[in-house]
Formats: C-alpha cells, sequence, structure tokens
C-alpha cells in the first residue's frame, strides 16, 4: 500500500504542478531568492570588499527571515486552498477504504515532492541569481568581475532549513486537519467561503464613507515623520483597507439588485456574476492582499529614495580623486608631505577659497531652500577654478575681464538662472558672465562654496580674505581604504577636529555608496521582491483556479451566439477589474508618501533621474512590471484554456 500511495502522490504532484505553475514557478524563485543572498552571507570575497561589509550577514539573514514569514504565508495559504479544492478527491479517496491518516500522509507527500522539486530547480537559478548580485557587487565596487559558479554548501545548508520552516509548518497544519476532517466535511469543504461580512445597507455606507477617511489620515500620519504618529498612521491604514474591501465587496452586488436595468448593458451581466462571485467571498483577502502590496510599493518607493540620497551626495563629493580643505588657519603641509611620500599624483592643485566681503548672493537666496555655511559669499580665482575644471575633466569656460561666474549646485540653478546684478568688490564691479552646474564638491563647509561659489578675476581676489586652504588632485590610482584613513587620522593628531576640516576621495565615496546599497537597498528590494510575488500569486492561482467554470460559462455563450472577439474583451474586462482593484489604494496611498520622503533630504541631492517625480516613477514602473508579469501569465493560461479556437 506504501508503493501505491507514494506513486499516487508523485502522480498527483505532477497534476498539482501543473495545474498551479505560477505557483510553482513562484516557489522555484522564492528559493532562487533565498539561495543567492545566503550566498552572500558566505562569501569571504564579498566581506573583503569594504570593511562596511561586515554588517551586511546580519543584515540580510534579518531581512531573510522576514522573507521566510512571507512565503512562509504563501506556502501555508496556497496549500490550504489546494486542499479546499482537492477535498472532494481526497473524501473519495476515503470512501474507497483510505484512512484519514493515509490521505492525510497522501497530500503531505504530493506536496512534499513540489516543494522538493522547486527547492532543487531554486537552487540552480539562485547560483546564477547569485553570481548577478555578485557581478553588480563588484560593478559598484569598480572591481573587475570574473563569472565563477561554485556551490555554497553552507548557502545551500541555511536555504534548505528555510525551505524546512516554511513547508513542515504549512504541510502538518493540513495533515492535521485533513485527519480531524470526516468524510462529509471533506466532500463539501470547498463549497465553503468568506461569505459576505456586512449585509446591512447603512452600515455598508458608513464603513466605506470612514475607511475613505481613515485611509486620507493615515496617509498623512505616515508622512508625519514621528514613529508614534507614523504607527498610528498605519493602523488607520489597516483599518481602511478592511473597510474599504468588506464595504465595497458586500456593496457591489446590492448596487445590481437595486439597479437591475445596469446588468443589462453590454457586458456588464458577464462581468456581474464574475465580480459577485469573487468579491463577495474575497473581501478579507483583497484586503490583506491590498495590504501587502501597499507596504511593496512603500518599501521599494524607500528603496529607490535611499538609493538616491546616497548616489546624490557621493556625486558632488566624488568629482576629484582626492579633495582636502582644512580651514580654521591650520597647517596643510602634513597632508601635503603625506600625499608627496604615499600617494602617486598624476597632477594637483593647492588653492584657497575667499571670501568675497558681500553677502549679495546669499541675500538673493534668502528664504530660499539653502542651507548657508558661509558668512559672506564664497569666491574662487579665475585660474584655479580653470585648473579645478581641468582636474574634473570639464572644458575650459571663458571669463570676461570686468565680469564674474556663478558655480551652483543644479537646484541652484532655476533661482540664480535670471540674476543678472553686477557685484561691487572693492572698487571693482563686475558683471554677470555666465553659471554653470557641474559638480564641483559643494556640500560642505570647507569645500569650494556651498551649494555656489563666485568665480572672478585673478587680481580681485587678490587682497581678499582667505576662508580656508583646499587641495584637489587626479592619482595615478583609487586612494586606498588605508590612506584615506590615515589622512583622518593626520586630522585628528594635528587637533583640527571634523567640523572644519573635509578630507574626501573618490574612492571611499564608492565605496560607501556600494556599502550603504548593499545595507540597505538590496534588503529592501529583496523584501518588496518577495511581497510582490506573494500578493500576486495568491491572486493568480484564485483566479486559475476558476479556469473549469469560466469554459462552462463560455461554451454556453458561444452557443448562444457571442462571438470571440467579445468574449475576449469579457475575459479582458474582468482580469483588468480583478487585479487593479487590490492595486489602486496602494497607488493612492504610495505616491504622495514616496513623492515626500524624496523632497526630505538636504538640497541639491534629489536631482535629474533622483528627483521626487523621477523616483514615483520609476517606483510604480518597478511595482506594476513585476505585477504585470503575472497579470500575463494568468491571462495568457485562462484564455487558451477558456477562449479555444
Amino acid at each position: 500500500m506504501s508503493v501505491t500511495l507514494s506513486k499516487l502522490s508523485l502522480r498527483n504532484a505532477q497534476r498539482q504542478a501543473r495545474d498551479y505553475l505560477v505557483y510553482f514557478v513562484t516557489i522555484v524563485m522564492a528559493a532562487a531568492l533565498l539561495y543567492s543572498f545566503n550566498g552572500l552571507v558566505f562569501s569571504s570575497e564579498v566581506h573583503t570588499l569594504s570593511s562596511g561589509m561586515n554588517q551586511l550577514p546580519m543584515v540580510i539573514v534579518l531581512s531573510s527571515i522576514a522573507v521566510v514569514c512571507i512565503f512562509g504565508w504563501l506556502v501555508s495559504y496556497a496549500t490550504g486552498f489546494m486542499l479546499s479544492r482537492r477535498s472532494r478527491e481526497l473524501g473519495i479517496y476515503i470512501l474507497i477504504g483510505l484512512t484519514n491518516k493515509q490521505v492525510a500522509r497522501l497530500f503531505f507527500l504530493e506536496n512534499l515532492a513540489v516543494g522538493g522539486g522547486a527547492l532543487a530547480l531554486g537552487l540552480v537559478l539562485g547560483g546564477l541569481l547569485y553570481q548577478a548580485l555578485r557581478a553588480i557587487l563588484f560593478a559598484m565596487f569598480g572591481l573587475t568581475y570574473h563569472f565563477s559558479l561554485t556551490l555554497s554548501l553552507r548557502a545551500v545548508g541555511l536555504t534548505l532549513c528555510y525551505f524546512a520552516l516554511i513547508y513542515l509548518h504549512a504541510l502538518r497544519k493540513s495533515r492535521k486537519r485533513i485527519r480531524k476532517m470526516k468524510i462529509y466535511d471533506l466532500i463539501y469543504f470547498d463549497r465553503q467561503n468568506e461569505g459576505a461580512v456586512i449585509r446591512a445597507g447603512k452600515l455598508r455606507r458608513w464603513m466605506f464613507a470612514a475607511s475613505i477617511i481613515l485611509g486620507m489620515a493615515g496617509t498623512v500620519f505616515l508622512m508625519a515623520g514621528d514613529l508614534i504618529i507614523g504607527i498610528i498612521g498605519a493602523g488607520c491604514l489597516i483599518a481602511a483597507l478592511f473597510g474599504f474591501f468588506l464595504s465595497f465587496a458586500s456593496g457591489v452586488p446590492a448596487f445590481f439588485e437595486k439597479c437591475p436595468a445596469q446588468k443589462y448593458q453590454g457586458q456588464t451581466l458577464l462581468i456581474f456574476r464574475s465580480l459577485t462571485a469573487k468579491l463577495s467571498t474575497m473581501g478579507v483577502l483583497m484586503a490583506v492582499i491590498s495590504m501587502i502590496l501597499t507596504a511593496t510599493l512603500l518599501v521599494e518607493g524607500s528603496g529607490l529614495v535611499f538609493n538616491g540620497i546616497f548616489r546624490g551626495r557621493s556625486a558632488e563629493s566624488a568629482c576629484f580623486d582626492l579633495y582636502i580643505g582644512v580651514g580654521d588657519g591650520r597647517n596643510p603641509a602634513v597632508y601635503v608631505d603625506y600625499i608627496n611620500d604615499n600617494i602617486p599624483v598624476e597632477r594637483a592643485l593647492e588653492y584657497n577659497v575667499y571670501e568675497s566681503g558681500s553677502t549679495q548672493i546669499m541675500d538673493y537666496l534668502e528664504g530660499q531652500y539653502y542651507y548657508y555655511s558661509y558668512d559672506q559669499d564664497p569666491a574662487l580665482c579665475y585660474s584655479d577654478y580653470t585648473a579645478l575644471r581641468a582636474l574634473a575633466g570639464y572644458q575650459t569656460v571663458e571669463l570676461e575681464p570686468e565680469g564674474y561666474l556663478i558655480h551652483c549646485m543644479p537646484y541652484l540653478e532655476r533661482l540664480l538662472n535670471d540674476y543678472d546684478q553686477p557685484l561691487r568688490l572693492g572698487d571693482r564691479t563686475l558683471s554677470p558672465s555666465g553659471m554653470y552646474t557641474e559638480h564641483l564638491s559643494q556640500s560642505y563647509g570647507t569645500a569650494n562654496g556651498r551649494g555656489y561659489i563666485l568665480v572672478i578675476p585673478d587680481e580681485v581676489a587678490e587682497g581678499l580674505p582667505v576662508h580656508h586652504w583646499a587641495y584637489a588632485a587626479r592619482t595615478a590610482q583609487p586612494v586606498p581604504e588605508e590612506q584615506f584613513y590615515d589622512l583622518w587620522e593626520i586630522n585628528d593628531r594635528t587637533g583640527s577636529g571634523l567640523a572644519s576640516n573635509t578630507i574626501v576621495t573618490r574612492a571611499s565615496e564608492e565605496a560607501e555608496v556600494a556599502v550603504q546599497t548593499s545595507l540597505f537597498v538590496f534588503p529592501m528590494f529583496y523584501l518588496a521582491l518577495a511581497l510582490t510575488m506573494t500578493a500576486a500569486t495568491i491572486l493568480t492561482i484564485q483566479q486559475l483556479s476558476e479556469t473549469e467554470r469560466y469554459r462552462r460559462q463560455f461554451v454556453l455563450l458561444r452557443k448562444l451566439g457571442m462571438a470571440r472577439q467579445e468574449m475576449e474583451r469579457a475575459l479582458g474586462r474582468q482580469f483588468t477589474i480583478y487585479y487593479a482593484m487590490p492595486a489602486i489604494p496602494p497607488v493612492l496611498v504610495g505616491v504622495p508618501f514616496i513623492f515626500h520622503l524624496a523632497q526630505l533630504p538636504e538640497p541639491g541631492i534629489m536631482v535629474g533621474m533622483r528627483s521626487p517625480l523621477a523616483i514615483v516613477m520609476i517606483a510604480l514602473g518597478l511595482f506594476f512590471l513585476i505585477y504585470a508579469i503575472y497579470i500575463l501569465l494568468a491571462y495568457t493560461s485562462l484564455k487558451r484554456n477558456v477562449i479555444s479556437a
């Protein structure tokens, strides 16, 4: 009998993987994701990329625990759903002589076979995905990547542990349920639905209005910036989603009951039947899915904002291979001596940043979105500015004899673009001669201005007071991390303090971006991908489980004379409504939240492709890209099986 059960389990597992292909593919992807990130945990070469990468294993393990919980819920839900769909078949097994214990074992073995097959394929795919993550990390650190497909036994072991937790918990739960169920319960188990929770029309309307108000309040609270208020906002959003879907799902049938004429306009009757069959029995599930999708969009958008902050700060600071700014009248010779002895320099410039004696530009920017670090407008002489542009690889610009230039960060360009006032310095009056916005290390107090700097003729700058000494260089090779720390040790020994001096290397900035991206952005996208896959899979297996019912429905419609094109249109509209319903609230909540979050960093950081609007559009694009893949797979499958040629 055990041999027969094993064969039957294997056959059912093959059929189950075929019938629930989207679910099987998602579990394969889950195994691949878990293995690839576990590979980073145990990779010694990843740890040697930077000292900051020592925190990566802990961050990934914590993220993986959250991902395991997400996929665990998916497997638990899908297993219970498949049990309800196959309960009649399992009841028949008991009728023909099998015991509940044997049927429970059969169901356990076939799902274990599906999970084992998905795990095996996932490990293979995960090896390739790990190489992709490894290549991205190497590119971020500016290192050459070489493909080397290896199998990490420790990563495999940890992935097996995760999968054991996911599957054994779900299957133990189903096995326990089967062993306690009677034949009658099994045969009629598939007829159990959620049911309409709210039946009274007045209560339904009240809850619908309250859910809208709670949703708006929750979105505002979430953007308040306070932890306690944010938690209250999250609670309001959860209540709003459940209230909206429970009231809306119950209200759709009620609307058509009060307006029967609406049923018979176009294809409304056909779509109405799908709505009543789905929404009236899926209010709670739709609310949970919408909550997951909301979390997905918020996490994804936050990851893009953090990535924009890291890269925006680095882009402005890392325009030179090496930059040092020394204020407070300190002697910079110790830095130059160390550089000459230890760092091969191709070209260098020592220069001064001056105080212009004027606050003209500063006064013009008063009240605008600008951070002040100087008491007067900072200035550079034209010859030093020309040399700095050459070091940074920019084209040479001309300065009129009696003119001045403004070099500013891009966010100030709009404010200063129309500024045409002459500048009075000593006994000279200079006219505006142009404005430039390339990166020029303008983010610090002892840099080339804070946000902007005036470029004036050399002879005008000669008599001005010096704000700080600066050094910029192009090096023969990236400055190593050890030498960067040595420069800061020199700074500490001289007693200058961190506040007055600036030491920046392109290599250290790029490494910092890579470390921050690995520790914050990677886990966020890891989590967002798991959430999206879980929500889309549950929606899809729910929809594809209705294939047989749809087939019977469309066969009847064909006999009644409905054209194929019209049937395809009706099916497309059903899909649009079904998948759009849980995705609309996340967009309404996520767009203002992400836009607000992207406006919080200091000015000059979130510009160009990192601007708030661009971040929102990219977040929505990524969100709907993954979602659309599942919709397309489900629609193609259902269309092929339901509307036959």
